[in-house]
């Protein structure tokens, strides 16, 4: 018999990539009405950043297979 296989959240399939040390996401706040916010805090948003610790297991448990 086979071993069912566990299903990925499609979502966070997309917003979620592994690196070898945790997993990496864009910045929130960046999508639309940019035009009220500073060109620095734009420019401070930009980059990809970690996944904080403690959401570590959740984006684990939603990506299994990632």
């Amino acid at each position: 018999m086979a071993k069912i296989k566990m299903k990925s959240r499609s979502g966070a399939m997309k917003r979620f990539k592994r690196t070898a040390n945790g997993f990496k996401r864009k910045q929130a706040f960046k999508q639309h009405i940019l035009t009220k916010m500073s060109q620095k805090r734009v420019r401070q948003l930009r980059p990809l950043t970690q996944v904080h610790k403690s959401d570590e297991r959740s984006v684990r448990r939603m990506c299994p297979y990632l």
